[in-house]
């Protein structure tokens, strides 16, 4: 294998190694490669890798994957710095539709810089004494704290992450605090596969608004303040399901370089 070219974007401090893999150069990356490559000390550093791949029925698919080098579901901040990346190499202008793990999704080039991502409709919460678990494209668990700067999310998140009901599938965990205004949380997140909690999630931003939706039907938009700056979420509540839901936040270039993959797994 070849040196091979990667691009590294983030949204949020969730940071990302993306290849360009419309030629099949990047079909060999192994579990132990992509997880060198994340490696924050021995390789690159990022929080996930995606590959960009040919599709008949989109601009492109998205392929990502973990830090722990496993196959992962669908990653919206990831998804994001994908539509930023595409419109990089050409293949897209302003909108574009994609396909990922959970399905077909549409963005949006927004022309202030931001990336404007719709994401699947939601209709099951499962509403449980102490937490609420929904799924947006990632299973999610969310928990209402007190004072969130003086949680132990590492901690608290990995036991429920690893205990009995969540070891085999693994869950994000999102810490949520409510502020004066109504219109705006606090989110710390535990992410399964990075294991550990990263400076944004944009599938748990999606999920904690979801939660933090008003008890009356119609049109919603939060601002999620995660450690690594603000995303805002707009869906339509109707009935206990939600629609129409779009991540909204910045995605931007890092960095570019080759690697030598054998060298880094030598």
């Amino acid at each position: 294998m070849s040196k091979l070219h990667f691009s590294k974007y983030q949204g949020t401090g969730n940071d990302f190694l993306l290849g360009d893999n419309r030629a099949g150069l990047y079909q060999d990356l192994s579990q132990q490669l992509i997880q060198k490559l994340c490696d924050r000390r021995f390789g690159i550093g990022a929080d996930g890798l995606i590959l960009l791949e040919n599709n008949e029925h989109a601009d492109f698919s998205m392929k990502y994957f973990n830090a722990n080098g496993h196959p992962g579901s669908f990653c919206g901040n990831g998804a994001r710095c994908i539509t930023k990346f595409a419109s990089a190499l050409g293949i897209i202008t302003d909108n574009c539709t994609f396909s990922a793990s959970d399905g077909p999704h549409r963005s949006i080039n927004e022309k202030n810089g931001m990336i404007s991502l719709l994401m699947q409709d939601v209709v099951d919460m499962e509403r449980q004494q102490e937490h609420i678990v929904v799924n947006t494209g990632s299973p999610h668990l969310v928990l209402f704290v007190d004072d969130i700067n003086k949680t132990d999310v590492v901690t608290v998140g990995k036991s429920i992450r690893y205990s009995e009901a969540y070891n085999q599938q693994g869950i994000n965990v999102n810490f949520v605090q409510r502020t004066d205004d109504p219109n705006s949380i606090l989110l710390r997140t535990y992410e399964r596969g990075v294991e550990d909690e990263t400076l944004s999630c944009g599938t748990g931003s999606v999920a904690a608004a979801l939660v933090c939706a008003p008890a009356l039907d119609g049109p919603t938009q939060i601002t999620v303040q995660t450690k690594g700056g603000p995303l805002i979420i707009r869906f339509v509540k109707e009935n206990n399901r939600y629609h129409s839901i779009w991540l909204c936040g910045p995605a931007e270039p890092v960095f570019e370089t080759h690697i030598d993959p054998q060298k880094l797994i030598a």
